[in-house]
């Protein structure tokens, strides 16, 4: 007689590196439980509240990813909404770690997003790829490996959009010197190695290129890194005037500890900067399932965006997870489960139409929608969005990069009709003598 297997529950683990699901007491993984990253972070859930005031500061009716809460939370949001409705300057950064050619479907999410905020806010962006650090984490990747990953990433990310009037993209390895470097240095001397193994995880073993990568990351959140962008003829010296220039930063969650820690000593530096708001997304679910999201390691957990319609075909129909019932007759009786179901938690990202999705979702739950009919709705959607993307990327010739990548002034508006801040209230002689 077989021994029965024992399982131990396992917490989700998730850092910049990896995301793992919790595992219960049967060894089944269960979804990531952002809640809980919420409360254990100490960020604050984007509520109805903040997107009212969004529409009623911006405009704009807010993204249905974040009316369907697919980013849904932040550090200092309300900051930048009071920025953006006063006409002071911000600007956003978000950044890829290039360790494939490709972007898959998961990639797009947060980078789509960032796209429409800087239509929306007429702010200028500042595109990091983190060359560097793929190189020092993945023992199977070159510098030169990682730098010729970067640029084809960087046509990816062109091809989905972004105004070249105010978008700089650069590459940590061809990019990163002068006040960038400068500031890097300052941080990494204010920063001790109990901060860096706290956040993330480091030990005696870890190499110093892995200890000293969150410099750079941090600092690229720092206005003065880009003296280029601010000005036709950029000051040879970092100034508090342009160090006073908040950033946001839209990203997955998994990267918070890095700006936790560039907001607890971003006060230190010679020249302050304000502590970076932060907006968070969730993973798009690996084709498998619950507890973990797509990974370019691991091909038959994605949709690449360099797929043909026949590959996101067999991908949907293979490996999506299914909530769906055994046979047809249990489906029709029983009804799918669309909350967990891979193919529904798709079309919420992708399915514009909100009545739509409300009638998909009605209709598995109840069994009237079948797996299988849902999986081709899925697939459809999919290969539409990506096919356009294809046709786009076919547009990003080498002079296009190039013309992204070359550091130079950025132009953009802001808010076109701002509303200056009030007046601080004149105490009276009595006010000020009992304050």
């Amino acid at each position: 007689m077989a021994e029965e297997q024992s399982h131990t529950a396992q917490e989700q683990d998730i850092n910049p590196w990896s995301v793992e699901g919790a595992r219960d007491e049967n060894g089944e993984v269960v979804a990531i439980n952002y809640e809980a990253i919420c409360r254990k972070w100490n960020t604050s859930i984007i509520d109805d509240k903040l997107l009212e005031r969004f529409e009623k500061v911006t405009g704009h009716k807010p993204h249905r990813w974040l009316r369907r809460g697919l980013f849904f939370s932040h550090r200092d949001f309300d900051r930048i909404l009071t920025l953006y409705e006063r006409g002071e300057p911000f600007f956003l950064y978000t950044g890829r770690g290039p360790s494939t050619g490709s972007l898959h479907l998961g990639h797009t999410i947060p980078l789509q997003f960032t796209k429409w905020l800087q239509d929306v806010f007429d702010v200028p962006l500042v595109f990091m790829l983190t060359d560097d650090e793929k190189a020092l984490f993945k023992d199977s990747i070159t510098f030169e490996d990682a730098m010729h990953f970067a640029m084809e990433n960087a046509k990816d990310i062109i091809a989905l959009g972004f105004d070249l009037k105010k978008t700089f993209i650069y590459s940590d390895l061809k990019y990163v010197s002068n006040h960038f470097l400068m500031n890097a240095w300052e941080f990494g001397k204010l920063v001790t190695f109990n901060q860096v193994r706290g956040a993330f995880g480091f030990n005696e073993s870890t190499n110093i290129g892995r200890i000293f990568f969150p410099s750079l990351q941090c600092v690229a959140a720092f206005a003065t890194s880009y003296p280029e962008i601010w000005k036709d003829e950029p000051s040879s010296e970092r100034t508090q005037e342009i160090a006073n220039i908040q950033c946001l930063i839209p990203m997955g969650i998994d990267q918070d500890p890095y700006f936790r820690l560039l907001r607890d000593n971003a006060h230190r530096m010679r020249f302050p900067s304000p502590k970076p708001a932060l907006i968070h997304s969730k993973f798009l679910t690996a084709l498998q399932g619950a507890g973990g999201k797509m990974s370019s390691s691991d091909p038959n957990s994605a949709i690449f965006m360099t797929d043909t319609p026949k590959q996101i075909k067999t991908k949907i129909n293979k490996y999506a997870f299914s909530g769906g019932q055994v046979s047809i007759e249990d489906h029709r009786r029983l009804g799918g489960n669309p909350d967990v179901d891979v193919s529904y938690v798709y079309l919420t990202y992708f399915e514009e139409d909100n009545a739509k999705l409300e009638e998909i979702y009605k209709n598995y739950k109840s069994g009237e929608l079948l797996t299988g009919e849902l999986k081709k709705m899925t697939i459809e959607v999919l290969q539409q969005y990506v096919a356009a993307f294809q046709e786009k990327r076919k547009e990003v010739t080498d002079e296009v990069l190039a013309a992204y990548m070359k550091p130079r002034k950025l132009e953009w508006k802001g808010n076109p009709n701002p509303v200056p801040a009030p007046a601080p209230a004149i105490r009276t002689k009595k006010e000020k003598e009992s304050a």
